[in-house]
């Protein structure tokens, strides 16, 4: 099973979207998520996103800026980000759980290798 994704550079105020590709899972049977660990932090919890995509989570800090989606025929899932801040600045994870608990880390079943997301003042 392998879960990519790919970030980038972007100033403050901007607009980044990631997106994670699966490979060699039922991806229409996994609960999505993207999470993120700045330097000396925690991973921590950005969104999640049921089966069907009917059913979206975010974090409170991301709330009203960013939106998850997901492509079940393309097994892709994507964050999109807007209204960057610097405190966004940190490697971001998509992961895939057959369960329901989208929101927690260790619930998940499948992690991607992670993106470098920098966002400048």
């Amino acid at each position: 099973v392998q879960l990519q994704s790919g970030g980038g550079l972007v100033q403050a105020g901007g607009s980044l979207r990631l997106s994670c590709a699966a490979s060699g899972l039922t991806f229409s049977r996994y609960v999505l998520g993207w999470f993120r660990q700045a330097p000396g932090k925690e991973r921590e919890f950005v969104a999640g996103i049921s089966w069907s995509g009917a059913s979206t989570v975010y974090a409170d800090s991301v709330k009203g800026r960013f939106t998850i989606s997901r492509d079940n025929a393309k097994n892709i899932v994507y964050l999109q980000m807007n209204s960057l801040k610097p405190e966004d600045t940190a490697v971001y994870y998509c992961a895939a759980t057959k369960g329901i608990q989208m929101e927690v880390v260790g619930a998940m079943d499948y992690w991607g290798k992670g993106t470098q997301v920098t966002v400048s003042s």
